[in-house]
């Protein structure tokens, strides 16, 4: 029998706290941390704060004033433009004529990798956890061994974050998921994905043997960085079917698959590994054969300028912190340690510009008449090779660690480098940082773009 009070919960007093600045304070710190250059994450906390300290009515005019900035923000225009692109990419086409429109993709019932590295388990899993019974081949049982409880390892983790409900992942199950050393168990799949390290004559041994073994529908892939995908082919009595799918580590995270086709790969071929990347829930984008393709090409140059700015006075976490806090997940020094210095260092032995096929005196700052910075090949000869060992460019508590921590070795190193070459250290501003390694992987764009390797600028983006 007694009168009800109001039970709308706009009308009601706001509840207080005792520690409610210090939470927001601490909140704030977090979602900063987090958001990382985003504006829509800070102004989320914003709305929220003004929950805490208005009443309801000017709590959501507060929140509509935000949503305004947000609305008319650059980066709302930049992340509408982000997901149209990323449905634009799925319409290909090649400067011979071929185009989505009217090549079919082959049925995928089977695929098989070669090569249980780091790239090749990742591929392994992307493929189990796509449902596609898969053949993993190494060539030697100690690695294959190893790839095997690699995989199995990285299986029951992705096991474990399934929702409840999604059919389970059936990778015990031999008819899923068989390990072999026998290249005669590929007779029947139909996608091979080779993914062995970067050697043209291994990569192009391997392709001479598939040509014999797999049956002559099948597409023989290679998940190249940046070899010539013709060259490969080459080794083949079936060019048509060659093409590259280049899966970026760790493959079974990375949303992005670089499907490049090579003077004589068939308008199926590419319509089969789109389909591959879309059964496999990845982005893929069709582009043509040169060095690097696109996502290495526009690399290089990005931080090829980064180790400038450290020969002129920078250090790698200055560099990093710059392009991290303009957005990027990760600054080019900590991504180089990441993947592995000995990577690109390799690749540039092969080009010839750096060990003993380098010209005696070849000055050691120069190429092929441009500028070139000797520091990555320094740091390679001493050992650093990044995360896997413990020390590159940042230096890690033990050899596989995560936590990169400024390295008093290597700005000691820097200092002694730049008395050796008489390079007098100057400060460098952030804005000329981010203007630095951003231009240089903008203007490498335009130029992949002018070449035709990309069909439009979405496909780079």
């Amino acid at each position: 029998g007694q009168p009800l009070g109001p039970r709308r919960l706009s009308l009601k007093p706001v509840p207080k706290l005792p520690n409610m600045e210090a939470f927001l304070s601490e909140a704030a710190v977090k979602v900063k941390k987090r958001a990382r250059g985003c504006l829509a994450p800070e102004l989320c906390f914003q709305a929220v704060r003004a929950a805490t300290e208005r009443p309801f009515a000017a709590g959501v005019k507060k929140e509509q004033e935000l949503f305004g900035v947000l609305l008319t923000s650059g980066q709302a225009r930049a992340l509408q433009y982000a997901f149209f692109a990323e449905r634009a990419v799925r319409r290909w086409t090649t400067p011979s004529g071929a185009s989505w429109r009217s090549a079919s993709p082959q049925p995928i019932r089977k695929a098989a990798v070669i090569g249980l590295g780091t790239m090749g388990r990742g591929i392994v899993t992307s493929l189990v956890k796509a449902n596609i019974p898969v053949v993993a081949l190494e060539q030697d049982l100690k690695y294959l061994n190893m790839g095997r409880k690699a995989v199995m390892l990285l299986l029951e983790r992705e096991a474990m974050k399934m929702e409840q409900g999604a059919p389970t992942l059936d990778f015990h199950n031999p008819a899923r998921l068989q390990f072999t050393l026998d290249f005669n168990a590929l007779h029947d799949v139909d996608p091979v994905i080779e993914a062995v390290f970067e050697n043209m004559a291994l990569k192009k041994e391997i392709f001479q043997k598939l040509s014999r073994i797999c049956k002559p529908e099948a597409f023989l892939c290679t998940n190249t960085s940046a070899l010539n995908i013709d060259e490969i082919a080459s080794a083949t009595s079936r060019p048509q079917q060659v093409i590259g799918t280049h899966f970026f580590s760790p493959a079974h995270v990375m949303r992005l698959l670089e499907i490049i086709y090579g003077h004589h790969t068939s308008p199926a071929a590419i319509a089969t590994a789109m389909q591959l990347a879309k059964g496999l829930r990845k982005v893929g984008v069709v582009v043509g054969n040169c060095f690097g393709f696109v996502g290495n090409r526009m690399m290089f140059p990005y931080v090829q300028q980064a180790v400038f700015l450290l020969e002129e006075g920078s250090r790698p976490e200055a560099v990093d912190q710059v392009i991290e806090d303009f957005g990027f997940k990760i600054g080019p020094f900590r991504m180089s340690d990441l993947a592995g210095l000995d990577v690109g260092w390799r690749s540039r032995q092969g080009q010839g510009l750096t060990g003993a096929s380098v010209p005696a005196g070849t000055p050691p700052r120069q190429r092929r008449g441009r500028r070139y910075s000797p520091l990555p090949d320094l740091l390679c000869e001493s050992g650093r090779f990044g995360q896997k060992t413990g020390k590159g460019w940042y230096q890690y508590e033990k050899a596989g660690g995560r936590t990169a921590t400024p390295d008093p070795w290597l700005h000691d190193f820097l200092s002694r480098y730049r008395d050796t070459h008489h390079i007098k250290t100057r400060f460098i501003d952030q804005e000329e940082i981010l203007e630095r390694c951003l231009f240089s992987l903008i203007n490498e764009g335009f130029e992949i773009l002018a070449e035709g390797i990309a069909s439009g600028p979405e496909h780079l983006d």
